[in-house]
């Protein structure tokens, strides 16, 4: 059984997962918190004290960390003696997190695909380009390894690996739509690291069509749904994370994601991308200062993380699968919703950062209890998706399901 966690990052989602696994302590053992600011992971430990996080007496402590080390992040692991890493940190880390989870045989759970700085929107799968070429030495060393485990990626791919298995014969496609029907006040932000946002809204729009795939650009196709909650909604096709892998891993010749966004965000994101502000490449103004006109958006919009405490309304977001049960037509909505107030009376974090942070806690309970301590590389649409989504239900992100027999809580 595997015990001791280290959680990398400390942004909104890591104070989600530390609050969580502090509420699991008795199984995940001794937390750690690591990321380059020690300050950072000092208030997310002092969070979880005050609100009485820790089901039992237990070890909680923040490091200082440049995860891009991989002798340091491996001199930490062994240090702290963690069994368990959850990479909730910047998508640019996630290789050498990775490397020194396969050096030291820790188990490795992140919530989003590696990035290189100086790529954007690189050609499908993304997973092959970077994490899949590690598979083998996971297998060889027994490593495991689940990737994309928050909630789109992760949940998302669970709900599609449910409705494949148990609710159709055959599926024609499957539409990921993600809503924030939330409102936090401010005048212009992000739900998580800004620079990390945009990077995949000013490529190439991925999605898998006919069976291969297929570009688009940002905010050329939407749709509206009638969605449980949160009512009629616009959302856009854009690419994601869960695609890449649901692509290769489920026989379903259609997967698109859908992103709802209002009119006044598109508008500003438009702004900013033809000014050339949202561009990782540098630039040099009349002073002869070198600037990345993205990361100085990132240094003047609102830190993600500090607009939990305001934030209302809720989120949705499910798989609408469509295919065939026994020669006829079906369709499924497999769904959560969550509420921004909610999340923040019970771990201080907003609701976005809350579905991404509880799933690889979730996740990291199986290991640890050898449901999901697999000892290779895997997406999680390769894993039994029950004891999952069972988890997710009561650990605070319950699962619906609206089909011909109506809208009821999903008992798997």
């Amino acid at each position: 059984m595997k015990k001791n966690v280290l959680i990398v990052g400390a942004g909104g989602v890591a104070q989600v997962v530390a609050h969580k696994c502090a509420q699991h302590n008795d199984v995940l053992g001794d937390i750690h918190i690591a990321s380059r600011t020690l300050d950072k992971c000092q208030q997310i430990v002092d969070s979880v004290r005050e609100k009485g996080s820790l089901k039992v007496a237990g070890e909680l402590q923040a490091h200082a960390l440049d995860a891009l080390d991989v002798e340091a992040t491996k001199a930490l692991i062994d240090k702290t003696q963690s069994q368990l890493v959850i990479n909730v940190g910047s998508a640019f880390i996630n290789m050498s997190v990775l490397q020194a989870c396969i050096e030291t045989g820790a188990a490795y759970l992140d919530t989003a695909i590696h990035e290189d700085p100086d790529k954007i929107c690189e050609n499908p799968p993304w997973y092959a380009n970077y994490e899949w070429k590690r598979k083998a030495v996971c297998a060889e060393k027994g490593v495991t390894a689940i990737l994309g485990v928050g909630f789109d990626p992760g949940v998302v791919n669970a709900y599609a690996a449910l409705a494949v298995n148990d609710y159709f014969d055959s599926v024609d496609a499957i539409d990921i739509i993600d809503i924030n029907a939330g409102s936090h006040g401010k005048y212009f932000a992000t739900n998580f690291d800004p620079e990390i946002n945009f990077r995949e809204f000013t490529g190439r729009v991925w999605s898998w069509q006919n069976s291969q795939w297929t570009q688009n650009s940002m905010f050329e196709v939407k749709r509206t749904d009638d969605l449980p909650v949160v009512g009629t909604q616009t959302s856009y096709m854009t690419g994601h994370d869960e695609l890449h892998s649901l692509s290769q891993n489920l026989k379903v010749p259609n997967i698109r994601f859908w992103m709802g966004f209002g009119e006044h965000y598109i508008n500003v994101f438009t702004v900013l991308k033809n000014l050339g502000l949202l561009s990782e490449q540098p630039v040099r103004t009349a002073e002869g200062l070198e600037v990345v006109p993205l990361k100085v958006v990132k240094a003047v919009l609102p830190d993600p993380s500090s607009l939990a405490p305001n934030y209302s309304g809720k989120t949705c977001i499910g798989d609408l699968v469509k295919g065939k049960k026994g020669g006829v037509d079906k369709e499924v909505f497999i769904y959560n919703v969550a509420d921004h107030a909610e999340a923040y009376q019970e771990v201080g974090s907003q609701g976005i950062s809350y579905t991404a942070g509880v799933p690889p806690v979730a996740a990291a309970i199986l290991i640890a209890n050898g449901s999901w301590d697999v000892q290779k590389m895997v997406n999680v649409e390769e894993l039994d998706p029950k004891p999952f989504i069972k988890l997710l239900n009561e650990m605070g992100l319950p699962t619906r399901i609206r089909d011909d027999q109506g809208d009821r809580a999903l008992d798997v």
